[in-house]
């Protein structure tokens, strides 16, 4: 991988006050940097404001307020002059088995996870095109390619941010703009914590199955492995290298678990290959598809 001298460039992320969001925002400010920093509550950041009043942009905004998308990208060019960078990352996790996942939970992740990021997205791609370049970081997660029983609902999330994240890196490959999907294992954030992690009402009969992920998952809170800052520069060289991979495991669990699926998965398809193929029509080529 190479890397190509940029210009400054200007970053809007969201979820920006904690996590790996802060974190991003604070590595972009400290290389010279500009950052418009979205989120629920702007004042979490005003030592970074005070340190970086020129360079940084916070702005109130809920990702689920798909409807003010527009306004907080008229805001960051109107500030900076255009966003060279947009991080989806806004968002949180939730444990709780289909039984015990409502609609409206089901719905919050979908809307933080994937509708929120389409509409920040399509806001931002006519001033990308116009310019012929820009970068779409995805924050997924390992979650967003396997999931475990207990993390259903926010698979949901991250499986449909991939699959039409997927999507977009080919329809705007042509226009310049880049896109790149995250996939984080445990990183030392608050996303564990006891009062940010979404907890659904425990159904009994799947206490024994659950009870120690449920566990699990809150005991990591303040012990994850994973380094927010060493991932922000990862994510930071990627972003200013002259390729980079559609997608990028972050983390040592992240890149175990994920190669194990796709060998597992790898000998699934392998495996019935014979049977899968026998329910074409005999006789009738394989159909020919424009990509």
């Amino acid at each position: 991988m190479t890397r190509t001298p940029t210009p400054p460039r200007t970053w809007l992320v969201t979820g920006a006050s904690s996590g790996l969001g802060r974190a991003l925002t604070e590595t972009a400010l400290a290389a010279g940097e500009t950052v418009v920093a979205a989120m629920r509550r702007p004042e979490r950041i005003d030592d970074l404001f005070a340190e970086y009043p020129e360079s940084l942009l916070p702005i109130e905004f809920d990702v689920r307020d798909t409807g003010s998308a527009p306004a907080v990208i008229e805001a960051a060019i109107s500030r900076f002059g255009r966003i060279d960078v947009l991080v989806n990352n806004g968002g949180v996790g939730q444990i709780g088995s289909a039984e015990e996942i409502d609609d409206a939970r089901l719905r919050d992740m979908l809307e933080q996870h994937v509708v929120g990021p389409a509409a920040l997205t399509r806001a931002v791609l006519p001033g990308m095109r116009a310019r012929g370049t820009g970068t779409i970081v995805q924050m997924s997660s390992q979650g967003g390619r396997i999931s475990f029983p207990g993390a259903g609902s926010y698979s949901a999330g991250k499986f449909a941010l991939e699959g039409w994240s997927e999507a977009l890196a080919g329809e705007v490959a042509p226009f310049g703009i880049r896109v790149l999907i995250v996939e984080p294992s445990r990183f030392r954030t608050a996303f564990n914590s006891a009062d940010v992690l979404e907890r659904a009402t425990p159904v009994e009969v799947y206490a024994d199955l659950l009870g120690d992920f449920r566990a699990d998952m809150l005991a990591a809170d303040g012990r994850q492995e994973g380094d927010p800052h060493r991932a922000a520069l990862v994510i930071r060289q990627l972003v200013g290298a002259e390729s980079a991979p559609l997608r990028i495991p972050l983390g040592r669990e992240a890149v175990r678990r994920l190669r194990e699926s796709y060998r597992r998965e790898l000998v699934s398809v392998e495996t019935y290959a014979e049977l899968s193929s026998s329910a074409d029509f005999p006789g009738v080529p394989e159909s020919v598809r424009p990509v």
